[in-house]
């Protein structure tokens, strides 16, 4: 593969080099890679470490497998009972499909030590390709996907260096083309309604394009609510009657996702509120749930199932070939007004 090896071992690591990090013997190390014989935990806990902090990671497949690799893909995401993820492994297994590589699927549930424990247990069955969820890794995992002699594909954003290859969207792009279409509607006192962002990197810069194209427009988004968990219909409606009641005079909420979305529609709707009119709705993903509403909320298409595809049509080429990777395939979203971002009259009024 044509990877970024500069930091890289000028030859494969061995039991040896994770024996000299952790301060105990060869075979100290190998009973430790092999689960057996009498090791303590604290050894154990420390053998472990080094070889993550090296990179070294057990090669479990039988050793005379030429080859040396199983025709599996390590498929690494966040969530599964996150609509978004389901479609992009959609996308994967519809194009893997016509190959000999079956995908097997690992999830992190947005914790980094957990993804971690994911990627050192697939790497050590040596898959014939990694696609993973972000560019935002721990140094340790960072190290695992440099070290891997595989191809690696980094999906869903396109803000950031990759260890390999990419295939998603710019969120802070969108997130600044989102701000600029509630603007130009005439919408000014706006609300931000999502998940707490430190570790949903792509919410996370999606309201930094948001919020700096409201900046540039000498605006700023006047209040926020935020939540801890998955997304749901019911904290939508939750979070909407309380940044309602707190700030009634807001004309405008902007999603961090349609579910939360489509919670906060529901919730207009069912108390009188008028949408678009009284206030403008917005969320992000294109779900296809969106069609069943009573009105068609306002989002972005993130372009899932297409960077499924286009991941896998990646791995499927690099495999067997010595010199590939590095791709980058930066996809644009597109906007769907729907029915619940329009251009106000009143307001354009108000401003000649």
């Amino acid at each position: 593969m044509n990877k970024n090896r500069s930091s890289k071992s000028a030859r494969p690591l061995t039991l040896r080099d994770v024996s000299e990090a952790a301060g105990v013997s060869e075979m100290t190390v190998s009973r430790v890679m092999r689960n057996s014989g009498d090791v303590s935990e604290s050894t154990r806990n420390r053998v472990l470490e080094a070889s993550k902090s090296l990179g070294y990671v057990p090669n479990r497949i039988a050793g005379g497998l030429a080859s040396q690799r199983v025709n599996l893909v390590a498929v690494i995401v966040p969530s599964l009972g996150n609509l978004v993820f389901p479609e992009v492994l959609s996308g994967i297994a519809e194009v893997l499909e016509s190959t000999p590589l079956q995908p097997v699927f690992g999830v992190t549930n947005y914790e980094p030590e957990r993804e971690e424990a994911v990627l050192y247990e697939m790497l050590s069955w040596r898959p014939s390709g990694v696609i993973i969820a972000g560019l935002e890794h721990t140094e340790i995992s960072r190290t695992l996907l440099r070290d891997a002699e595989t191809p690696i594909i980094e999906i869903m954003d396109a803000d950031g260096e990759p260890v390999d290859s990419m295939v998603g969207i710019s969120h802070r792009r969108a997130g600044r083309q989102m701000a600029a279409a509630i603007i130009e509607a005439g919408y000014r006192r706006i609300g931000f309604l999502g998940t707490k962002m430190p570790l949903d990197h792509r919410a996370r810069k999606r309201f930094e394009g948001f919020t700096e194209a409201m900046a540039k427009a000498g605006l700023e988004v006047m209040d926020q609510e935020f939540y801890e968990g998955g997304s749901s219909l019911l904290k939508g409606r939750e979070m909407t009657e309380a940044i309602l009641k707190r700030a009634p005079d807001l004309d405008f909420l902007y999603y961090s996702n349609d579910m939360i979305g489509a919670g906060g529609l529901l919730h207009c709707l069912d108390n009188g509120i008028d949408v678009p009119g009284r206030v403008g709705l917005a969320g992000f993903n294109g779900l296809d749930l969106l069609d069943g509403l009573p009105r068609k909320l306002a989002t972005m298409d993130a372009c899932r199932a297409e960077i499924g595809r286009e991941a896998a049509r990646l791995v499927s080429k690099s495999v067997g070939q010595e010199s590939s990777g590095g791709e980058r395939i930066v996809l644009r979203p597109k906007l769907q007004l729907g029915e619940t971002l329009k251009r106000r009259p009143s307001a354009w009024a108000d401003q000649t």
